[in-house]
């Protein structure tokens, strides 16, 4: 687990002796990095426990401060349960960020439906344009939130096209299969359905994204935007089916035009060309499989 080397884990161990006020040392160790695009896991003394994420990315620092602004704008704008932030650290190497680590439970219902009921109140938060004030990052990947007047052009230019390019750039996207992004990229017009009023969003509502504890529901990683809500409604079950409980508690809250259905692979297209850029051509399965509802 490389954040129990040495020189990553020593500047760990004095952040968090630093926070907590004591002497702190790695007693135990989780390694969560098959979850995430970072080597990370949970570090714990036996008392306490701190979430750590490393990056050897030049642009490590602004990527994690971003990723912590969006959390607070979250928790302040919509008052959703973010992790407490401990810090980003220098380590030899790259850079850390680490929060104060979660005790998840596993979901039943009720916690399925807790995730329905957050993203409803983070959806509640309106804006008068699509995009954002600053720009962010999704997973390692840049994220341009430069505002536009409709959602069509939004996703097409600010999602789709830069996904695409990041997509044929890595060298794991056939040209074959970028052919048929295009082609279904030049009929968003007549497939994005109804014009709906910009809402605050998640951005990356993956199921992983959602930490389910004794507590209430946390929400970790986003990707803060201001969109169409059907973007992280069809985001909960991109890579993993979502339970119906998610959507019914949803539209306890929200409604949700009963054309979703038939749009939600069209929102799912970004995610799976971002994910085919950073992991690879095992997920171009699922990349074909979306774009053939559209062909």
């Amino acid at each position: 687990m490389r954040l129990l080397d040495k020189p990553i884990r020593a500047p760990i161990e004095q952040a968090v002796s630093e926070y907590v006020g004591r002497p702190w040392s790695v007693g135990r160790a989780r390694d969560l990095s098959e979850f995430a695009c970072h080597p990370c896991g949970i570090l714990s003394d036996g008392t306490f426990g701190v979430f750590a994420k490393f990056s050897d990315a030049p642009e490590a620092r602004s990527q994690f401060e971003t990723e912590l602004a969006g959390l607070r704008y979250l928790s302040a704008a919509a008052g959703v349960r973010i992790p407490t932030p401990i810090g980003i650290v220098a380590a030899q190497g790259g850079t850390l960020l680490l929060v104060e680590a979660l005790e998840v439970i596993e979901r039943r219902p009720p916690q399925w439906r807790e995730i329905g009921q957050v993203l409803a109140r983070i959806h509640r938060v309106k804006s008068d344009t699509y995009g954002f004030t600053t720009d962010g990052f999704y997973g390692p990947l840049y994220q341009d939130n430069t505002p536009a007047l409709d959602w069509m052009t939004f996703y097409g230019e600010r999602r789709l096209q830069p996904a695409l390019r990041t997509a044929i750039d890595s060298g794991n996207l056939p040209s074959s299969m970028a052919s048929r992004v295009e082609k279904v990229m030049a009929r968003l017009p007549e497939l994005g359905g109804p014009e709906s009023a910009p809402s605050l969003l998640h951005g990356d509502a993956q199921q992983n994204n959602f930490m389910s504890t004794a507590r209430g529901t946390f929400v970790i990683d986003p990707a803060v935007y201001c969109g169409n809500p059907e973007i992280d409604l069809a985001l909960v079950g991109c890579f993993q089916p979502a339970p119906d409980d998610v959507f019914d508690a949803y539209r306890e809250e929200m409604p949700i035009d009963p054309g979703f259905a038939d749009r939600q692979s069209l929102w799912r297209l970004s995610t799976y060309l971002a994910a085919v850029a950073i992991e690879g051509q095992i997920h171009l399965d699922r990349l074909a499989g979306a774009l053939q509802r559209y062909e």
